[in-house]
C-alpha cells in the first residue's frame, strides 16, 4: 500500500518532515519498507484536490489522512505523529 504525502517545494514544514522520516527510517530500518508517493501539490493539482487537507505536509493512506501538518507543532511532537503514520503504513502493508 503507498502512502501519499502531500507538499510543497520549498515549505520548510515539508523540509523538516522529510528531515524527520529520514531520521525514522534510520532508526527503524523496517520503515524503509513503506512506499512513500510525494505529492508535489502545485505540480499534481488534480490528485491534491480529491484529498481533504489544509496544510501540507499531509499523509494519507487508502484515502484517510494519518496527518496533517500544524505550525504550532513542536519537532518531537510531528516527530510522534510521523512515527505513527509509518507504522500504521507498516501494518497494512
Amino acid at each position: 500500500m503507498e502512502l501519499l504525502f502531500f507538499y510543497l517545494p520549498g515549505c520548510p514544514y515539508c523540509r523538516r518532515a522529510e528531515e524527520i522520516l529520514a531520521g525514522l527510517i534510520a532508526e527503524k530500518p523496517e520503515y524503509g519498507a513503506v512506499q512513500i508517493r510525494r505529492v508535489n501539490e502545485s505540480a499534481e493539482a488534480k490528485l491534491a484536490g480529491q484529498y481533504d487537507y489544509w496544510r501540507v505536509p499531509s499523509f494519507f493512506l487508502d484515502g484517510k489522512k494519518l496527518y496533517e501538518a500544524d505550525p504550532r507543532e513542536s519537532e518531537q511532537a510531528v516527530r510522534s505523529a510521523l512515527r505513527a503514520v509509518l507504522d500504521a503504513a507498516l501494518e497494512r502493508s
